[in-house]
């Protein structure tokens, strides 16, 4: 769990996010919705704990490894920039 209030700020509120969007998609499913919009939303749903694996991650790789530190930033940065990439 991330150690700092903001990044366990920022992570809770895209699991709260995650947990409408699967809300959503709940009851178009029940309602018998179009095939198109469900898939839609299941990418939504995808692409929002994408962005939540790379939140937690980016969290554990600053406490871990001292991100607060001005030589580790950058390279934390960059490192995240490529993690990202790779969730898409």
């Amino acid at each position: 769990m991330p150690n700092r209030p903001e990044d366990k700020k920022r992570i809770l509120t895209r699991v709260r996010r995650i947990k409408g969007q699967c809300e959503a998609l709940e009851r178009a499913l029940e309602e018998g919705a179009p095939c198109g919009g469900i898939l839609q939303q299941i990418a939504a749903v995808r692409g929002g704990m994408n962005g939540l694996m790379a939140e937690v991650l980016e969290a554990h790789i600053r406490d871990e490894f001292g991100g607060e530190r001005a030589d580790a930033h950058e390279k934390i940065q960059d490192l995240m920039a490529l993690v990202r990439s790779y969730l898409k």
